[in-house]
């Protein structure tokens, strides 16, 4: 019966060495990623090993231990993000070390354990049910640029890109304040017009402090009226566009892709090899599209759980109930704009 000792990835040094060596290390698995979501939301991140200590680390899942009073007390691996795959080798080792993972959620008294692999489980966690099923894609970056290009749907991915060039529009990208600013306006705009609360603004503050250079805000613009705008994470190997937004009045002039391929020319120039596009939900059938055109890799992402109970979820809308989800949206798009914000605030460390 395999042992579990808990490590605190904010302190311990064997994290971040451990992550440098492993090829399933990503973005959302590193201390940046996990002291934003610590100083924003109070998540405690927490790794589970089979490592006594003092011991080099040769696995490690890491979580969050998300305590909430409307959600309730679980363990998450991990809020906000698109995947975190259990670094664990063998499928053999990764059951016995997640159902270690259970009995240890049981005795601690969480109402539930969710993983949000990378790649496919379930074959391996027969102890944990399917809750969210999403759309991943990602983008080999080894062919050229010309051969990128290429590879891409011509009538409206190459042609937007062509667009926003006759278009002139203009790009911008660092870490300042006006273009912090710049982007969550647009933020704003983008959540409103799709329902949905926007996340609060420290939590972009944040990611900036805590990833520093490797991450980017870029915006496009048209006669300086800001168009669209993104948010890119650097890490190891891979870049990975997390945030997208933009002015539904400028859609025609294609800043979204021109921004798009303005990162994938920069990764190409820094010798990048994958760029990850996200994932979408699955029935979001327009976003879906819009990444396929890109020439990216499609595959699913699977998120399990172990609960007491089978009824147990994070979301403050049931998934099931499409008429609440629509009155949920309904709110949120006729919420004064002023309201958005504290709105976000209140709602996200309850959901992760």
């Amino acid at each position: 019966m395999t042992t579990l000792y808990q490590i605190d990835p904010l302190q311990d040094t064997r994290w971040r060495s451990f992550l440098n060596a492993h090829r399933h290390a990503s973005v959302f698995h590193t201390r940046e990623w996990l002291e934003a979501l610590h100083r924003t939301y109070g998540y405690t991140p927490v790794v589970y090993t089979s490592c006594a200590p003092g011991c080099d680390l040769r696995d490690g899942v890491v979580l969050c231990k998300v305590e909430s009073w409307v959600t309730g007390r679980r363990l998450v691996s991990l809020p906000f993000s698109d995947h975190c795959q259990p670094l664990v080798e063998g499928d053999a080792n990764r059951a016995e070390f997640l159902a270690a993972l259970v009995r240890q959620s049981l005795d601690e008294g969480w109402r539930y354990v969710e993983i949000r692999p990378r790649f496919p489980e379930d074959e391996v966690v027969s102890s944990y049910h399917s809750v969210e099923n999403y759309t991943f894609h990602e983008l080999d970056l080894a062919p050229d640029c010309d051969t990128l290009f290429g590879n891409l749907h011509k009538s409206s991915t190459q042609r937007k890109i062509r667009r926003s060039k006759r278009e002139n529009l203009t790009y911008q990208e660092g870490r300042s304040e006006q273009l912090l600013d710049t982007f969550y306006r647009l933020n704003l705009m983008t959540r409103r017009r799709q329902g949905i609360p926007p996340q609060p603004r420290k939590w972009f503050r944040n990611l900036l402090d805590c990833f520093g250079e490797t991450l980017k805000i870029r915006v496009a613009s048209k006669d300086k009226v800001p168009v669209a705008g993104i948010l890119t994470l650097e890490y190891k190997d891979t870049l990975t566009y997390k945030y997208g937004c933009s002015d539904a009045r400028f859609h025609s002039l294609g800043g979204i892709h021109f921004l798009l391929w303005k990162a994938i020319e920069q990764a190409k120039s820094l010798g990048l090899l994958r760029f990850d596009l996200g994932r979408s939900d699955a029935d979001n059938g327009g976003l879906i599209t819009f990444k396929s055109r890109w020439g990216a890799a499609q595959s699913t992402l699977t998120y399990l759980r172990y609960a007491r109970t089978r009824s147990s979820r994070s979301s403050f809308i049931p998934a099931h109930s499409d008429w609440r989800v629509g009155l949920a949206k309904h709110i949120f798009s006729h919420t004064p704009a002023i309201c958005l914000p504290a709105l976000g605030n209140l709602l996200y460390r309850h959901v992760g």
